[in-house]
């Protein structure tokens, strides 16, 4: 399968599984974490809240798993149009 891939498909499937796996890894943070233990560079980091900020999670983890989910299409789409 990975063989039947051009070089570009391969370069499309790395770069939607790393940024897939990263937002999966960034929307458990922020549900794992209250918003004062978040890093800095983080929306919503505030050094005083206690509530975490489950609505950047929730969005870090829906684009997460959509990113994922192309990633694994890349090869599927990929043979079709070799079919065609």
């Amino acid at each position: 399968m990975w063989n039947e891939l051009t070089t570009w498909q391969r370069v499309l499937f790395v770069v939607l599984a790393v940024l897939g796996i990263v937002l999966v890894v960034v929307g458990i943070i922020y549900f794992a974490e209250p918003a004062k233990s978040l890093p800095s560079f983080f929306p919503d980091h505030s050094k005083h809240s206690k509530q975490h900020a489950t609505h950047h999670g929730e969005a870090a983890l829906g684009v997460g798993i959509v990113l994922l989910v192309l990633a694994g299409l890349t090869p599927i789409i990929a043979r079709r149009r070799r079919a065609e």
